[in-house]
């Protein structure tokens, strides 16, 4: 099962990837301990770690949510043909994404919102495709929401050094304005009202624009979490950072600020990346996190 209902929500789980992002933990969370690692390992491989290779295992999928009679899309993930010299994992990929989308009942042109919860190269993929050698959007009549603060941030034009380096080379150019040049996006800046049962707010750190959707209907709780955290490790482990952190002081304070929110609310924590389940409810366990429930979405 790859579908889920929450409150006047279906949310279902379209793959992109799964498999090895070719980074060891020290490499991929340099504030985690080896020691941590082979502590959790018994509950962590081989859905989030490689036992035999000792390599982080990650999932690239889009949550595709209808809410309000609208199919909205959370995070569009890599994309084929791109070029990403710096990101070799992701370059000139060529998935059946958009076949699986459709296997779900949506064909491109039904896409009324996309939401991108930052912009990193694995999460904006998708905003568009190759079509006779120029991007444009893939999604015609979407409206694509982008959280200001990255939009500027990502910008080159604007001159910033991320702490990303070159990893996000290209990201810009080929993704994000193409749609902007195409009138298809919508800048919002600290919260953005979807509907009755959907809420995007700001959660820096990870980005200085990275965001989170909050589904609140019925007495369903859901957060759609984006990369506030990449692996399971990070629920128990909620001061771990990913070595993708713009500013690691403030992720780690947004992701204990927000599995607080989600522990005491009974919410579902969607991050963008968890294989698995994909998914978990988690309760408080003294300054820390531990997983009380996985979703019901099928291991991948």
């Amino acid at each position: 099962m790859q579908e889920i209902v929450l409150g006047d929500v279906t949310v279902t789980r379209i793959i992109e990837y799964f498999g090895s992002v070719e980074m060891s933990p020290d490499t991929f969370f340099p504030e985690s301990t080896g020691e941590s690692w082979r502590e959790h390992e018994h509950w962590l491989a081989p859905d989030f770690l490689d036992p035999e290779t000792g390599i982080c295992v990650t999932a690239i999928q889009t949550w595709l949510l209808r809410s309000e009679g609208k199919t909205i899309l959370v995070d569009t993930g890599v994309g084929n043909h791109k070029e990403r010299p710096y990101s070799p994992v992701w370059s000139h990929l060529s998935t059946g994404f958009l076949g699986n989308l459709a296997q779900a009942g949506v064909r491109p042109e039904d896409v009324d919102l996309v939401i991108n919860t930052h912009l990193h190269v694995d999460h904006v993929g998708w905003n568009t495709y190759l079509d006779d050698r120029a991007w444009v959007p893939t999604f015609p009549n979407a409206t694509y929401l982008m959280p200001k603060a990255d939009f500027d941030f990502w910008n080159p034009a604007n001159g910033h050094q991320p702490n990303l380096g070159r990893g996000n080379q290209n990201v810009f150019e080929d993704s994000v304005a193409p749609v902007h040049e195409a009138g298809r996006t919508l800048l919002w800046e600290d919260s953005h009202r979807i509907d009755r049962n959907l809420t995007l707010d700001l959660a820096p750190g990870h980005t200085p624009g990275s965001s989170v959707l909050t589904l609140a209907s019925g007495t369903d709780r859901a957060l759609f979490a984006g990369d506030l955290l990449h692996t399971a490790l990070q629920f128990v482990e909620p001061d771990t950072n990913s070595c993708f952190c713009e500013d690691p002081a403030q992720a780690r304070a947004t992701r204990r600020r927000l599995l607080g929110w989600a522990a005491d609310e009974n919410a579902l924590v969607v991050p963008a990346h968890l294989g698995g389940h994909g998914a978990a409810e988690v309760v408080r366990e003294g300054d820390r996190f531990a997983i009380k429930e996985w979703a019901p979405f099928t291991r991948l």
